[in-house]
C-alpha cells in the first residue's frame, strides 16, 4: 500500500515525505511544481508532475502505485490574492479537491486527511478558537477551504473512507536537520518575510494593520513549527488506521504572538535591524486567531516538540542561509 501525497514538492508537503520515509511508508508525490521544487523530493521517492485535479491522471497512478491513502496539501493560499481572483481559488481549492475525492472514493482509498485552514473561523469569536466555533470564514480562500470540509463530512457518510481535517495556524520553521523548508521566492509567510528581511535578502518588511483591537494594534497569530504539523498528520493517519472515527482538530500551540512581537524576535534573534512599514490592513485579514489544541491531543495524541519561537525563528534563518547559498 501506498500514501499519496498531493503538493509534497511544496513546504509543508516536503516535510511531510520526511516524516513518512521515517516511519517506512511508501510514498509517492502529485505536484504541478507550481509552487514546489522537484529537489526537495528525495530521489527514491516517485514524482509525478502534474494537476491533482486531473481526472485520468490521478485514477491513473491511484491503480498503478496502490494507493490506500491520500494527504492533500496541493492548494492556493494567500487570502488577499484569493479575495482579488475567488474564482482561481474555488476552481484549485475547492472543484479540483471534489475531482481528486471522487477519484479516491472510486479507486477504494481508505484513508484522506486535509489539510485545511484557521481560516474557516473568520474573526472568531472566542480564544483560543475551538473546533465548535461557528464557522464565518471572510476569504475566499476560508470559504474555498471550508468547502472541501464539507465535502469529506458527507462522502465520509456515503461510502466506506473516513478522513480527518486539520486546520492549520500559521506554519514556520524548517527540518531541524536541514534538508527542507520554506522556500517559494515570494512566500507571504510573516516568520520567512522577516528572516530575508533580517539576513539584508529584502530591503525590509511591510506590517499589514496596527489599528486591531490587540495589545500593540498588530495581528496576533498562533505560530506552528513544521515538523509539529506534519506529525500531527502522522498520528491522524494512525488514528484512522486503528478505525479510528473521522474528525476535524485544530493544529497549533494555544498561544499567539503579534506581528510586531514577531518582528522583534526575529531582530533579537538575528541581531540585526531592518525597516518596518506600517501599512493599511489587507482584505480578508483578522485581528486575533489562536487555536484551542485539546482535540488534536486527546483524539489524536499530538505531542508538540518544538513550541518555542525562538527556535523556530533560528530554524527559519539557517534555512534562508542556506537556500541563499543553495541559489548562489
Amino acid at each position: 500500500m501506498t500514501v499519496l501525497v498531493t503538493g509534497g514538492a511544496g513546504y509543508i508537503g516536503s516535510h511531510m515525505v520526511l516524516e513518512l520515509l521515517e516511519a517506512g511508508e511508501k510514498v509517492i508525490v502529485l505536484d504541478n511544481l507550481s509552487t514546489g521544487f522537484r529537489w526537495a523530493v528525495p530521489e527514491n521517492v516517485p514524482l509525478i508532475e502534474g494537476d491533482f485535479g486531473d481526472e485520468a491522471l490521478v485514477a491513473g497512478l491511484l491503480k498503478e502505485h496502490d494507493v490506500r491513502e491520500i494527504i492533500h496539501f496541493a492548494a492556493k493560499i494567500v487570502v488577499p490574492e484569493s479575495v482579488a481572483d475567488p474564482l482561481g481559488y474555488y476552481l484549485n481549492n475547492t472543484a479540483k479537491a471534489r475531482s481528486l475525492i471522487q477519484c479516491a472514493v472510486e479507486a477504494g482509498v481508505k484513508h484522506f486527511i486535509f489539510s485545511s485552514t484557521a481560516a474557516v473561523y473568520g474573526d472568531p469569536e472566542h480564544s483560543p478558537v475551538s473546533e465548535d466555533e461557528r464557522l464565518k470564514p471572510m476569504s475566499p480562500y476560508g470559504r474555498s477551504k471550508l468547502m472541501v470540509e464539507w465535502m469529506l463530512e458527507d462522502v465520509s457518510r456515503a461510502h466506506p473512507m473516513s478522513h480527518v481535517v486539520l486546520r492549520y495556524f500559521n506554519v514556520a520553521g524548517c527540518d531541524p536537520q536541514g534538508r527542507v523548508g520554506q522556500s517559494t521566492p515570494n512566500a507571504t509567510h510573516l516568520i520567512k518575510v522577516a528572516v530575508q528581511a533580517a539576513l539584508g535578502f529584502r530591503p525590509g518588511m511591510e506590517v499589514f494593520g496596527v489599528d486591531y483591537p490587540t495589545p500593540d494594534g498588530s495581528g496576533v497569530r498562533d505560530y506552528i513549527q513544521v515538523t509539529d504539523l506534519v506529525r500531527a498528520h502522522m498520528d491522524a493517519l494512525v488514528h484512522l488506521r486503528k478505525g479510528g472515527e473521522s474528525t476535524t482538530c485544530n493544529v497549533g500551540y494555544q498561544r499567539g504572538y503579534s506581528v510586531l512581537e514577531v518582528i522583534d524576535v526575529v531582530k533579537s534573534v538575528s541581531g540585526a535591524d531592518f525597516p518596518v512599514k506600517l501599512s493599511p490592513r489587507r482584505p480578508g485579514d483578522v485581528g486575533s486567531v489562536v487555536a484551542a489544541n485539546a482535540r488534536v491531543k486527546s483524539v489524536l495524541g499530538w505531542r508538540p516538540k518544538h513550541d518555542n519561537l525562538r527556535e523556530i525563528i533560528g530554524q527559519a534563518l539557517a534555512w534562508e542561509r542556506r537556500l541563499h547559498n543553495r541559489k548562489g
